[in-house]
């Protein structure tokens, strides 16, 4: 029997597990439980929904990524330690890599679904961003936030088919998006995502 503590984790990977095997969209939470071996009654006031359940295992990526407590300082420059930070995103959703890409296909049908996806990446972003050491509050964090947000989203498409062993492509292609962000952050005043940085952390 699944410990009460592990329990929320065990939901969520078994929802993956079915989304790999059969997409998201006509999965129900009845399913889920029952391929969790849980009753309902104790699934759904840990997650009311589907959606809940992408939440859950955002927040775990989440948790992750602020966990690292051997990420190098604010000396490191700006580029370096949003590449690091983003890294190790996408080695945390690794795993799940398969089942993520099958619930961003089925989503991308549902513009509710899109909407929620957006809130819940801006969140997750400002999360990105506050463990590279750089704060993400005012009109400046917001930037940050979209101008992080953007070479996320291009470099999960390379992620989400990148079949090497050790990511290259994708470190390569996200080491590429940086380096036009900044370039373009550098001929920009005021509206800065990573010349702000350099600049502060707050």
């Amino acid at each position: 029997m699944v410990k009460k503590a592990d329990l929320p984790k065990h939901i969520i990977d078994t929802a993956f597990a079915l989304a790999a095997e059969r997409g998201w969209r006509d999965l129900s939470l009845a399913e889920i439980a029952a391929a969790a071996k849980v009753p309902l009654s104790t699934l759904y006031p840990l997650f009311s929904s589907k959606q809940a359940i992408i939440e859950g295992f955002a927040d775990h990526v989440d948790a992750a990524v602020m966990a690292d407590e051997d990420r190098e300082g604010a000396e490191t420059p700006a580029r370096d330690r949003l590449f690091d930070v983003l890294m190790q995103r996408f080695e945390a959703m690794q795993p799940q890599r398969e089942a993520i890409g099958a619930i961003l296909q089925d989503q991308l049908r549902d513009p509710l679904s899109i909407c929620c996806g957006m809130g819940r990446l801006m969140r997750s972003m400002a999360t990105t961003l506050e463990a590279a050491g750089f704060s993400t509050t005012g009109l400046r964090g917001l930037l940050r936030i979209k101008g992080i947000s953007a070479v996320y989203l291009s470099t999960l498409r390379v992620w989400l088919r990148d079949e090497s062993e050790d990511m290259a492509k994708t470190m390569a292609f996200l080491d590429k998006q940086l380096q036009r962000a900044d370039s373009l952050a550098g001929r920009m005043s005021g509206c800065t995502m990573s010349g702000g940085m350099k600049r502060a952390a707050g």
